[in-house]
């Protein structure tokens, strides 16, 4: 068997541009950066529910409009939701409450400002791409692909409030450096996917260059090992579906950049000797 497989696992019909991905209790929730629902796909139903997370905002926004959710994480029974930085409408938290399906939302500016003049970069270049939160620390996955091409993750004090931002170099793909598209921790380990994309735009999209997948050290920021998955796919969710003693399996969504309400999710397994 090869140490690394890319499969397709399922296409969803109802969900367009998807961006953030959580495997919990045989459901995938699913957030899309043009989408003002979260989503709850049932795997052995094949069924679709779509949880609205704002009143008086339709199901799918224009570009110029959208909160862009470009990062989910679960934490602590509640899923939180992070728009992407990359404009003032961008920069909203929603938590969505699994327990008593409560919808909160709040403001980030005052903390992506913070995060943006950590690296003296303009508010624009911020791209929040994946986040990973624990009691102490929540790590923002920045995606360097704006003209300061600054690719890295910022380590936020819940306490404090300060921040300190690590940069990552990650191999081009193409000639184009890939950057962060998400992130996950698996017990104590970061594994996350990047993607290369020739734009220098936090805004604009451009050619799709291909997709890697790698792993961090949790303490020390650097990077094990990374891998190209894909030579066309811009994979932007990634989560944990299965760990067993020889083998890890992801399940992968993709943002294919266009109009189609639909969402194929990728099954990606990985030997555990393949890094060492």
């Amino acid at each position: 068997m090869e140490k690394i497989q890319l499969l397709p696992f399922i296409t969803i019909e109802g969900i367009g541009a998807a961006s953030g991905i959580v495997y919990l209790d045989n459901s995938l929730f699913i957030v899309s950066d043009n989408s003002n629902f979260l989503y709850q796909y049932r795997i052995t139903e094949k069924s679709l529910e779509k949880i609205k997370l704002f009143e008086n905002r339709p199901e799918i926004s224009p570009k110029k409009d959208k909160a862009d959710f470009e990062a989910l994480t679960l934490f602590d029974n509640k899923l939180y939701l992070f728009g992407s930085g990359s404009s003032k409408i961008r920069n909203t938290r929603v938590t969505y409450n699994l327990e008593n399906k409560e919808v909160k939302e709040k403001n980030l500016t005052r903390i992506y400002k913070r995060l943006a003049d950590t690296i003296s970069i303009a508010a624009d270049e911020l791209n929040i791409e994946g986040v990973i939160s624990t009691e102490e620390l929540t790590y923002f996955f920045q995606r360097g692909n704006g003209a300061n091409a600054q690719n890295g993750v910022f380590c936020y004090d819940n306490k404090s409030k300060t921040v300190q931002f690590k940069l990552i170099t990650l191999p081009k793909l193409k000639g184009v450096a890939a950057t962060f598209t998400d992130a996950i921790l698996v017990e104590d380990k970061i594994f996350f996917l990047a993607a290369a994309e020739d734009t220098l735009s936090t805004y604009d999209d451009g050619e799709i260059l291909g997709s890697l997948i790698g792993r961090m050290n949790l303490q020390t920021m650097a990077v094990d090992f990374t891998e190209k998955i894909s030579d066309t796919n811009k994979f932007e969710g990634l989560t944990l579906h299965k760990k067993t003693a020889t083998q890890m399996e992801f399940l992968l969504c993709e943002d294919n950049d266009n109009e189609v309400m639909k969402t194929d999710i990728y099954l990606l397994k990985l030997e555990t000797n393949f890094w060492f």
